[in-house]
């Protein structure tokens, strides 16, 4: 076999999952949406969703490990019949097994393309799974085949469970329930008495049944199905879970981070404190006090109150951040929804959360100096502080408008923009916020970011209802007067930075980039790189810039946006903001929490760049590969760790290497970019591989 030689580095110290490019400082997990948690015992669990994503628990939660599925398909729903044996089911027909918790997860063959929502075991060899347009399968022998079985109906099937070996519900689309008596040979329609679309079927005995739906909808059976009431929830948001803990206490879980609790069978629910903004799509308990919910962007929280106060077990907060801002290079705060204001003082290592005496959503933040700093957002919110955020105090706005931007050009003249109903509202204040006046912008609907290059001269910009096109004002006297600029484009301008009193740049959606080297007279498109909503802009030096925006974009130019590339964030999340302190340095914020920092730029992990093309430690091949590869290393293999890494620095794989020549199967592994480190007493040594 011909060896492909990589390129390789050994030296003496290198923490590659510590030295990313960007790496993700909160939460601590992946932003991947997760769409199912189970626990077979009290402290070891599993959570499920986007691209394949696995994560498991061995210590109710402190800590949550990425293990290989194999796959990219999205996973809807996990279950574990005992402490060893467990099944997922996803998109696309695809079923996954393990007999070794998780260690090894193997495709099994469902003979179907259709997607899967949920699976239910009865034990380790019996269960069915459902899905789409009326799917429902079912295996008696650990998933070795999967047999179809009649459902009757073509609307899709969300959620199946079973009371025993033989009684088993399902629901789904257009209100549809079937319930079968003897193990799925027959399904029989019940009368829901709607057409809502229904996702979650649990019940606490052989009668007694709970159903949420699309709308808040809440359905009780106490009679076994034949009748199914409605029950007032007291929400309309979609709810896509229910756990019991006994006969009278349940949970609900579902869209924008509802909550719903019951304590005597659904006759009452009540809404406890809303933890997070994100859709939570899974909710399970280990005992009558500890519970679980998994949802949007990696949320993943936890109660040991019976519900009385959750939290992540992992991070600072898993609401949506809007906005963040660095006084210098080690302090910081970002701000986001339901009143969310965190502070770091040592760049980003911890976050501490600050009182900000609101629930409204916040957008935008901004310190003249160390001490004083502002906070816009929802329902006209001013927040000022002059310590540092020890203490925040509002001030009177006028108004109950949305603000998204605020930006001060002196320690008393500041400038806030936003949503003014039929036309955008600026705000100005010379004394410090202790007045604001309206300034009269002239036309447009929405303002979603203010820039000032000195004392006189600002812009703003965002959407123009009137023509649908991006707006750009500007003004040259202090915001007495704003005049409108010609964007050239439809997109919704976000976000608006200047280098110079003349060179500027603007993002916006569509993956839009305009700039400008004349004040504004002329504004050009520029080729992003990217189609994704672009929310933020940003540049440390006249050369260097960054944009970021949906999916976890991050688009970085070093020629003055000549050129601009895509780095790797490692998150899908939406990022909302991003903040560069000095010019290698860099923060990004957005949504489920997501807050993600780098120290060089961005690039790629440090050393990578300077790899030489042969190793005198280290030789993998081929590459790239496939299905395996060998790795062969000259130094003394004794006590060897061998450790495979995604580009979120995540380690995919670990083992001990005892040979010279080992060979290694990695045909499970998803087509990307890894990083191959090997470690032991004497050396480090790291490399670049590419899977395909």
């Amino acid at each position: 076999m011909k060896k492909l030689y990589i390129l390789c580095l050994a030296f003496l110290t290198l923490n590659v999952a510590n030295a990313q490019g960007w790496q993700q400082l909160n939460p601590s997990l992946p932003g991947n949406d997760l769409y199912s948690v189970y626990f077979p015992q009290a402290d070891t669990g599993y959570a499920v969703g986007e691209s394949g994503i696995i994560l498991k628990t061995t210590n109710g939660g402190a800590n949550w490990a990425i293990q290989i599925s194999g796959v990219q398909n999205i996973l809807r729903s996990v279950y574990f019949p005992d402490a060893n044996t467990g099944y997922i089911v996803g998109v696309t027909g695809v079923i996954l097994k393990t007999t070794d918790w998780g260690k090894i997860w193997t495709g099994q063959n469902s003979g179907t393309s259709n997607d899967l929502y949920s699976v239910y075991f009865i034990n380790a060899d019996t269960g069915f799974a459902v899905g789409y347009e009326g799917t429902i399968l079912k295996t008696i022998n650990g998933g070795t085949n999967w047999i179809t079985q009649t459902s009757g109906t073509l609307n899709s099937l969300h959620s199946v469970y079973f009371i025993n070996a033989n009684t088993g519900y399902i629901a789904g689309w257009n209100g549809t329930i079937i319930k079968t008596t003897n193990g799925g040979i027959l399904w029989t329609i019940q009368n829901s008495g709607t057409s809502t679309s229904l996702s979650a079927v649990y019940f606490t005995d052989i009668n007694t049944g709970y159903i949420g739906g699309n709308n808040g909808l809440i359905l009780k059976t106490t009679d076994a199905g034949t009748t199914w009431i409605d029950q007032a929830s007291g929400t309309g948001m979609n709810l896509f879970s229910i756990y019991f803990t006994d006969a009278n206490t349940g949970y609900i879980v579902g869209e924008s981070g509802i909550m719903l609790k019951t304590l005597n069978g659904g006759a009452l629910w009540t809404s406890p404190t809303s933890w997070t903004s994100n859709n939570l799509f899974s909710v399970y308990f280990t005992d009558a006090n500890t519970g679980y919910i998994a949802g949007w962007n990696g949320t993943i929280l936890k109660t040991i109150n019976a519900g009385a106060s959750w939290s992540p077990p992992y991070g600072v907060t898993t609401y949506q951040l809007n906005s963040t801002y660095f006084t210098d290079a080690n302090s910081g705060y970002t701000v986001g929804d339901n009143g969310t204001i965190l502070k770091t003082t040592n760049g980003g290592a911890t976050w501490t959360r600050q009182v900000s005496g609101t629930s409204n959503n916040l957008y935008s933040v901004y310190f003249t100096d160390a001490n004083r700093g502002y906070v816009v957002g929802d329902v006209g919110t001013i927040l000022t502080t002059n310590n540092g955020g020890t203490l925040w105090t509002n001030q009177i706005s006028g108004t109950l408008n949305t603000f998204f931007s605020v930006y001060y050009t002196g320690a008393n003249t500041g400038y806030i923009v936003g949503d003014g109903g039929d036309e955008c509202i600026i705000l100005k204040t010379t004394n410090g916020g202790t007045i604001w006046t309206t300034l009269t912008s002239g036309n447009g609907l929405y303002l979603y970011s203010v820039y000032f290059t000195d004392a006189n001269t600002g812009y703003a910009v965002g959407w123009d209802s009137n023509t649908d096109l991006g707006l750009i004002l500007k003004t040259t006297n202090g915001g007495n007067t704003w005049t409108s600029q010609s964007s050239g484009t439809s997109a919704d301008l976000e976000s608006v930075f200047f280098t110079d009193a003349n060179t500027g740049y603007i993002a916006g959606t569509f993956g839009t980039i305009l700039s400008t080297t004349n004040g504004g007279n002329l504004w050009t498109s520029q080729t992003s790189g990217t189609s994704d909503d672009l929310y933020s802009i940003y540049f440390p030096d006249v050369n260097t810039g960054y944009a970021v925006g949906a999916g976890g974009t991050i688009q970085n130019t070093t020629n003055s946006g000549t050129l601009w590339t895509s780095q790797a964030s490692g998150t899908s999340s939406d990022l909302y903001s991003v903040y560069f302190p000095v010019v290698n340095i860099g923060y990004a914020v957005g949504a489920g929490g997501t807050i993600l920092n780098t120290d060089n730029g961005g690039g790629y992990p440090y050393g990578l760049n300077n790899l030489s093309g042969n190793s005198d430690n280290l030789t993998i091949y081929p590459n790239p590969v496939s299905d395996k590869i060998t790795i062969e290393t000259s130094a003394t293999p004794f006590n060897s760790q061998l450790s495979i890494m995604n580009l979120s620095g995540q380690e995919v794989l670990a083992l001990q290497i005892s040979q010279p020549r080992t060979q290694i199967d990695i045909s499970n592994l998803p087509g990307g970019v890894y990083f191959v480190r090997l470690t032991n007493d004497k050396m480090v040594a790291v490399c670049k591989m590419i899977k395909e």
